[in-house]
């Protein structure tokens, strides 16, 4: 299992060859050489506010760790490797992703770092990647703003937000007879803010007249304000976004103060298993967005060969829960590490930079090609909707499972 710290090592095996304070990178390069196991960095939110999002990630690292290991390992340059997953609490403190970051890299020497949940926790331990010259793989983060920073070691998983913004308007316009105005309503954060900004100028580029357009701060624990305000414009669709707690109260919110608007959609509640057990029957009738379902079918390689295969071990680690897109973007990420790893032939983190930029595989999760920018190219996302309390998907069509259920007025 991995080593996970909080805040300091439990287990002293990953600090075994680490020196103390900074090392120098030529030093850290050499001793990549001589290493004959896999050293993976994660810096994680297993405490504080994205706790929930956080054990998530712990969760498959956990599993793709075990199952790579009791296979024997990963075949580098013609040599069998195991790997080690060595991971602290940042404690959902953006500046201590970045210290821990730079741990991992000059003590524990990591060859590569797994990126903190979100993106702009991401953006903060990337750029430490960057300035080490250590590849960072970042499965939960799809801002482009986060990639748009020239940084040639930094790939993610997810597809770009617009490219889920303008399919979401599409579907609603033709699913909705007389949609005509949203309320749009964000999180100011990273990704949350990307989001609503993506949203509004999409609903504008459709048609529709975008009659609320705010962002809360961080921390806000009363919408009632805001809530009255979009009530006040009565929307036909009211869009808001922000971590699982957030949503979960703006949406009791929304149902204290009679908001009467036949669709709302949150990102990305619905897309965790937290939001409907903290709303109950409330969950009903929310749509959201998502990057992956486990009803889709891949087949590729690395440890899980095809989609269900990861589903049915997951359901084993979980005891039964499904997995959402933070459980596939990640363990979709290990899997493209493998491949790369095997192709770099080294532990070297230039060779395994290039390798990761020359990435074209299809994985159980699904296609991933990084563009130019390090970004996994755009594709069909799915859209999805909380029905008796169970997650339906609504789009694409090849994977849907139920259709539209506006709320009742």
């Amino acid at each position: 299992m991995s080593n996970r710290h909080l805040p300091k090592p439990r287990s002293q095996r990953a600090l075994a060859t680490a020196t103390t304070g900074l090392v120098a990178l030529s030093l850290a390069v050499g001793s990549a050489a001589a290493q004959d196991t896999v050293k993976i960095g994660a810096p994680l939110a297993l405490t504080g506010g994205l706790a929930d999002e956080g054990k998530k990630q712990a969760l498959v690292y956990d599993m793709w760790e075990k199952k790579v290991n009791d296979a024997g390992g990963i075949e580098i340059g013609g040599k069998m490797y195991p790997v080690e997953i060595i991971e602290y609490d940042y404690q959902t403190d953006g500046p201590r992703a970045g210290q821990l970051a730079e741990r991992l890299i000059t003590e524990d020497e990591v060859n590569v770092l797994m990126a903190p949940f979100g993106s702009g926790h991401t953006k903060i331990a990337a750029t430490v990647g960057q300035r080490y010259r250590i590849p960072t793989l970042a499965c939960v983060a799809s801002s482009e703003s986060v990639y748009s920073q020239g940084n040639p070691y930094l790939f993610g998983t997810l597809s770009p937000n617009a490219n889920m913004t303008a399919a979401m308007v599409e579907y609603l316009k033709e699913n909705v007879d007389g949609l005509s105005k949203v309320a749009v309503y964000g999180r100011d954060d990273v990704f949350p803010k990307s989001m609503a900004a993506a949203t509004a100028a999409a609903a504008e580029a459709g048609g529709l007249e975008v009659v609320y357009n705010e962002l809360y701060p961080v921390g806000t624990m009363d919408h009632a304000a805001a809530i009255s305000s979009i009530v006040a414009a009565e929307p036909d669709w009211v869009y808001a976004t922000g971590y699982t707690q957030d949503l979960i109260l703006i949406r009791r919110q929304l149902a204290d103060l009679g908001v009467k608007a036949p669709v709302i959609t949150m990102v990305t509640g619905p897309a965790y298993v937290e939001f409907t057990e903290g709303l109950g029957e409330l969950a009903n009738g929310v749509t959201s967005q998502t990057w992956w379902h486990h009803s889709v079918a891949y087949e590729g390689e690395g440890a899980w060969k095809t989609t269900k295969a990861f589903y049915d071990d997951f359901l084993a680690a979980s005891g039964g829960e499904d997995p959402d897109y933070v459980h596939g973007s990640c363990a979709g990420a290990l899997v493209v590490l493998e491949d790369a790893l095997k192709r770099a032939g080294s532990l070297d983190g230039e060779a395994i930079r290039q390798a990761l930029a020359d990435t074209d595989i299809t994985t159980f999760y699904g296609p991933i090609n990084f563009g130019e920018n390090g970004m996994n190219q755009a594709r069909e996302l799915p859209i999805i909707q909380v029905q008796d309390e169970a997650i339906e998907v609504l789009y694409p069509a090849s994977i849907a499972t139920a259709e539209l259920e506006l709320l009742s007025e």
